[in-house]
């Protein structure tokens, strides 16, 4: 089975709209898969979630059926929900997975972002079919793929996502807001990159943090996030064809990515020789 991976929103922590992010984009985290006709994967609901759905809708000649999966609930990986135009139309069926949080429900983070403090409309106002449904480590089946779940290393119950389709075809791995490095206190076991490693094997693709430079994880260890040659090892040892450097940077404009990207591909010639190492762009749509 073939399938296309469009990157809607490619950001970390906060939007940075501008002229001096419009290559690789403002928007926060949104990635879509897309199969077969009628078939669609979203991870994550960042603000890039908001110009997905105003193309679905624009482009819909019926109802939908869509699948929401969310890494975690920091801001950023939520924000643009309540701006999905598919929400609004009556009839669509919206399906959310994620874990919760410290004992608070799924369900409960969602609604209390769009409060009437802090938002006009209600969770429960929208005129789609909702169903939000809470996921741990482990596996499942949706929309003509096996999903397996992977707990990460970052504040909060934060999950990596391996798309398996069902029909049989190339595998991604979805792991952003993950740090591979030595720092921060997580509730994972002592291999826990050992089981990481197994976890990516057979992955053709993966879409991994590679947020800070080498100069900016000194200081910000035990943030939850990874560099780009953090990044590229664990693509080779887990035998990855492909690593798409994901979640940027908010202070990042193109000139820097650049930068990182091409001291990146040069580590890989160096480290991980075969391996194809790219940074995501607004836009951009890799098919497998």
């Amino acid at each position: 089975m073939g399938y296309t991976v469009t990157f809607w929103g490619t950001r970390g922590s906060i939007p940075t709209p501008g002229a001096h992010t419009a290559r690789y984009g403002g928007n926060t985290s949104c990635v879509a898969v897309s199969g077969l006709p009628e078939q669609l994967v979203i991870l994550d609901a960042g603000s890039g979630i908001r110009p997905l759905g105003r193309e679905l809708s624009r482009a819909a000649t019926g109802p939908m059926n869509l699948d929401i999966l969310l890494s975690h609930t920091h801001w950023d990986h939520i924000q643009g929900l309540p701006f999905f135009q598919p929400l609004n139309t009556r009839g669509n069926s919206v399906r959310i997975y994620g874990a919760a949080q410290t004992g608070v429900p799924l369900e409960r983070i969602l609604d209390r972002q769009m409060d009437p403090v802090v938002f006009p409309v209600p969770l429960k106002a929208l005129a789609a079919d909702l169903r939000i449904t809470e996921v741990v480590s482990g596996s499942f089946e949706i929309d003509g793929f096996l999903v397996e779940a992977f707990r990460l290393r970052h504040p909060g119950t934060t999950l990596g996502y391996k798309l398996v389709p069902a029909a049989g075809g190339r595998t991604i791995a979805y792991l952003t807001d993950n740090e591979l490095g030595a720092g921060g206190s997580y509730d994972v076991p002592a291999d826990w990159r050992e089981q990481l490693v197994r976890f990516l094997g057979g992955v053709d693709t993966l879409i991994h943090d590679g947020m800070y430079s080498e100069a900016m994880i000194e200081s910000r260890a035990g943030w939850g996030h990874s560099t780009p040659e953090q990044a590229i090892g664990l693509a080779r040892d887990a035998g990855c064809r492909r690593l798409v450097l994901f979640h940027h940077e908010p202070e990042h404009d193109d000139a820097a990515i650049d930068a990182l990207l091409a001291g990146a591909r040069g580590n890989a010639a160096m480290h991980a020789p075969g391996l194809a190492v790219d940074a995501a762009m607004e836009g951009m749509a890799l098919t497998l």
